[in-house]
């Protein structure tokens, strides 16, 4: 799944991309930790806020985990 496959509600979908970018383009494992650190705290924001459901807030999650695993397994070559 992609952030694009996820409905999110009119201007978070550009910020959820960014934070996306900033986790698969990750130079070191310090970017990366704190890359997901910021995309947890954007979906935590987001759900606390209701702006979305909680079924989107955990697919948003899933993505980002799996994009910040995939770019740990990278790093580490």
């Amino acid at each position: 799944m992609s952030i694009d496959q996820i409905s999110l509600p009119k201007g978070v979908g550009p910020h959820a991309a960014k934070l996306m970018d900033a986790i698969t383009g990750a130079d070191t494992k310090e970017d990366l930790n704190r890359a997901g650190g910021k995309a947890e705290g954007f979906v935590l924001g987001l759900e606390s806020t209701k702006a979305i459901k909680s079924q989107v807030a955990e697919s948003l999650y899933v993505v980002y985990d799996d994009a910040a695993s995939h770019r740990l397994s990278e790093l580490k070559g």
